[in-house]
């Protein structure tokens, strides 16, 4: 399992969310709502610490992480973090590894 995170959705966390290097960001299941892989259950996102990550991912010297008790959400499918222009929030995609 990997995260994917596009140049445009990176930009976004930059500007959005005013992530700056040094800061964590973390996905995790979240209750409610639905997705692909889980009707309702979907993904949530948010800076935070990592306890016991099992995914991580560094860009720009900022840490993007899943932690090892939200790894069934994912069930074994890589994450792709995208931005979606028309609404310029952000769309995930996953792809079974």
């Amino acid at each position: 399992m990997k995260i994917f995170i596009s140049s445009e959705a990176m930009n976004w966390f930059k500007e959005e969310m005013e992530a700056k290097a040094g800061d964590k960001i973390r996905f995790y299941a979240r209750y409610g709502g639905s997705s692909p892989l889980h009707d309702g259950f979907s993904i949530g996102m948010t800076m935070d610490t990592p306890v016991i990550p099992s995914v991580t991912l560094m860009l720009e010297n900022i840490l993007f992480f899943i932690e090892e008790r939200d790894e069934w959400f994912f069930d074994g499918h890589d994450l792709y973090v995208n931005l979606d222009s028309k609404l310029d929030e952000l769309s995930y995609t996953y792809k079974k590894a």
